[in-house]
């Protein structure tokens, strides 16, 4: 009957606009202190600011009232996730070009069809300063594109990319031909990314560099998103954990979800998860893609949170003692409940 669409039309905006809190507040850098959030990230304020980019979400009439203990889980979660210790912005997107499975999408300047972009998948490997190195036949049309006009982009996907939960980078900026000086320094270090690129020693191919980049965009999944200056890139060093965190992760949802799933009770109390998989470990912690059904609600809700460590990890060894503390510790949390 008629109240009977009404309520299901309630509860279905209260769930959207609890699930809208939970994505905007989930492993966001806009609730880091206001120290390691770069000036042109987005941030909480410039969310509801007027002008500023935002999602059209559209409702009539009066959203009911949010169930009051699903009101304090949201309260716990995002006070949880503003206090969570995260890598500075820099260091993210460092890390993520360093660790990449080593291809990107390049975007140039179509040379035979001129005002129109050209994408090309390339592989690449990045320098000591994160630029890009790449290494190009003659006859590729990007070779030709970026000949003629050097400015470009590169889109970079995170090792683990499956969706968009998960990083990418595009690097903005302009591609030049290394001079014979460098050429040797570059075939070694696209080798160590790429050990069966045999087509380096083809006389035809030639090695760039992204020598200018001039603008950095950055996704790091739900509602976090922003930029650093390419002087911060260029000074950041890969976080050394982010090396293997994509195994850790693996084994961890392979055979230990159960385990992710009680830290995140231990970490934040009341919030009962269904489903925790992580999709990046660091040395400070890892980035988990979590599903639940809020208290009063027939809907599920996905979105990515922020999961400390209680101290920063040093090594693969002291990822794992790190990660076998937490499970004890939420297991004890856990006994003592029951």
């Amino acid at each position: 009957d008629e109240i009977e669409k009404v309520f299901r039309s309630a509860t279905m905006r209260v769930t959207a606009a609890i699930a809208a809190i939970a994505i905007v507040t989930s492993g966001c850098d806009a609730f880091a202190p206001s120290a390691s959030v770069p000036s042109r990230s987005v941030t909480t304020s410039a969310l509801f600011e007027k002008n500023a980019p935002r999602h059209d979400v559209r409702s009539s009439g009066a959203a009911a009232e949010m169930d009051p203990e699903e009101a304090k889980i949201q309260a716990a979660f995002a006070e949880h996730q503003q206090n969570a210790p995260k890598l500075g912005w820099a260091t993210d997107i460092r890390s993520l070009v360093q660790y990449n499975h080593g291809f990107a999408v390049m975007s140039t300047n179509s040379k035979a069809n001129p005002g129109y972009p050209g994408g090309s998948v390339v592989g690449f490997a990045p320098d000591e300063e994160g630029r890009p190195l790449f290494v190009f036949s003659g006859m590729s049309t990007h070779t030709q594109d970026i000949l003629a006009d050097p400015r470009c982009s590169v889109t970079i996907a995170s090792k683990e990319f499956k969706g968009a939960a998960d990083g990418r980078v595009n690097l903005m900026g302009e591609v030049t031909l290394l001079k014979n000086e460098e050429k040797d320094a570059a075939k070694a270090c696209y080798l160590a990314k790429h050990p069966g690129a045999f087509w380096v020693e083809f006389g035809d191919f030639n090695w760039f560099r992204m020598d200018k980049i001039v603008d950095i965009r950055f996704v790091g999944g739900f509602a976090r998103a922003g930029s650093v200056t390419p002087e911060e890139y260029a000074e950041a060093e890969p976080d050394p954990i982010m090396a293997f965190g994509g195994h850790v992760a693996q084994h961890m949802n392979e055979d230990h979800q159960d385990s992710t799933i009680a830290m995140i009770a231990d970490a934040i109390p009341g919030l009962e998860v269904d489903e925790a998989i992580i999709t990046s470990v660091d040395s400070l912690g890892m980035y988990v893609k979590v599903s639940r059904t809020p208290r009063a609600s027939d809907q599920p809700q996905q979105f990515k949170m922020r999961l400390p460590f209680p101290r920063k990890a040093e090594d693969r060894k002291d990822v794992k003692n790190i990660i076998v503390e937490m499970t004890q510790s939420a297991a004890a949390a856990t006994a003592k409940a029951e």
